[in-house]
C-alpha cells in the first residue's frame, strides 16, 4: 500500500480495544492482541500507548495500522536476510478467515505459530537511552567496554549487541551480557541471533539513511519452529521498537528529537507523573503531535 492510502484509511479516534473478533483470544499485550486461528495466529495492533511500562488511558489514532504497515514493509525488505513469521498471502488469508474490515486488515497480521526466544535482541549504533545511562555509570553497556569520553548520542565505532531478558508482564527487562544470553538460549543460537541482529541493524540503518532518518537503536525478536528453523517475528524496525532521529537535525551531546513516543514521555516527565498507575490523560495536542511523528516516519520510508 502507498503512504497516501494508509493515511487516508486511519481512524479519527483511537482503537484501544478489539472486541469484534470471533476467534479465541489467547494473549493481550501492551499494544497487540493475539488470537488463535488453529494452525496460525492473528496479531492485531491496537492504538494503545504505553510509557514507563504503564498503558496510558489515551491511544494514538491509527498507531496500530501504522506500526503494522511499517513492519510489513520492513519484513519484505529483509526477507532476503532472514525468513519472517508472516504468511506470504496476507490478503488471501484475510479473505479466507472472513477478516474484511479495512481498518482491521491494516492493523492485522496472520502469522506462523512459533516459539519466541526468551531474550530481547537489541542492537545499538548510537549511545543513547539506557545505553547512555549505563555508560555514564560504568563505561560499559551490557558488559561491552566503550572508549572513554563519549558524549550522549555519539555514533559508536560499530553497532553493538546489547540484549535483555524478557521480563514477566509488569516488570522491567534487564540488560544481560554475552555469557548470560548464551546461558539462557544456548551458545550456538545466541551467536546466530547476535550476528543477525547486527546485520539487520546495519541494513535498517542504511535504508533509514536513504529516507533522511538515523536508526539509533532497535529491538528484534526471533522465534523457532518445531524443526528449529529461525524466524524474525513480532514487529520490526517500527518507532515502537526502534529509535529514529531526523538526520538533518542530528547533533551529539543532546537527546535528539525522535519519531516515536518520546514526545509523550517528555510531557509526562514535565507534569511530574510518578510513573505508577493510573496514568494521566493526554492533552489533544500531545496526541496529535505524536500521531504526526509516527506518520512522518512511515512517510519517509514509503515516500509520499
Amino acid at each position: 500500500m502507498t503512504f497516501a492510502e494508509i493515511a487516508a484509511a486511519l481512524p479519527r479516534t483511537a482503537v484501544t480495544a478489539i472486541d469484534h473478533v470471533s476467534f479465541p483470544r489467547i494473549a493481550s499485550g501492551k499494544v497487540r492482541e493475539i488470537f488463535d486461528l488453529g494452525d496460525t495466529l492473528l496479531l492485531i495492533a491496537t492504538d494503545r500507548l504505553s510509557a514507563f511500562d504503564v498503558i496510558l488511558p489515551d491511544g494514538i489514532p491509527g498507531k496500530g495500522a501504522i506500526l503494522t504497515q511499517m513492519s510489513n514493509w520492513w519484513f519484505a525488505q529483509t526477507n532476503g536476510l532472514l525468513q519472517n513469521h508472516l504468511l506470504p498471502d496476507q490478503a488471501g488469508e484475510f479473505a479466507r478467515r472472513g477478516i474484511t474490515g479495512r481498518d482491521l486488515q491494516l492493523r492485522s497480521m496472520i502469522v506462523r505459530k512459533l516459539k519466541p526466544l526468551t531474550i530481547e535482541c537489541v542492537a545499538r549504533g548510537y549511545l543513547i537511552g539506557s545505553g547512555w545511562s549505563a555508560y555514564q555509570k560504568t563505561g560499559e553497556v551490557c558488559g561491552i567496554r566503550l572508549p572513554p569520553g563519549l558524549r550522549q548520542a555519539d555514533r559508536l565505532a560499530g553497532p553493538i549487541f546489547t540484549p535483555t531478558t524478557k521480563a514477566p508482564k509488569g516488570q522491567h527487562d534487564e540488560p544481560i551480557d554475552d555469557a548470560q544470553g548464551a546461558a539462557i538460549i544456548g551458545a550456538a543460537l545466541y551467536d546466530r541471533v547476535k550476528a543477525l541482529s547486527l546485520q539487520l541493524y546495519r541494513f535498517g540503518h542504511d535504508r533509514a539513511k536513504q529516507a533522511g532518518m538515523i536508526l539509533a537503536d532497535t529491538k528484534f525478536e526471533f522465534g523457532t519452529d518445531a524443526a528449529g528453523n529461525l524466524f524474525l517475528i513480532d514487529e520490526v524496525l517500527t518507532p515502537d521498537s526502534s529509535r529514529y532521529w531526523p538526520a538533518e537535525s542530528y547533533a551529539p551531546n543532546q537527546s535528539p528529537p525522535s519519531y516515536d513516543k518520546q514526545f509523550v514521555r517528555d510531557h509526562l516527565l514535565a507534569i511530574k507523573w510518578d510513573q505508577k498507575p493510573p496514568a494521566p490523560r493526554l492533552p489533544a495536542e500531545v496526541i496529535a503531535r505524536t500521531q504526526e511523528k509516527y506518520l512522518a516516519a512511515l512517510r519517509n520510508l514509503l515516500g509520499a
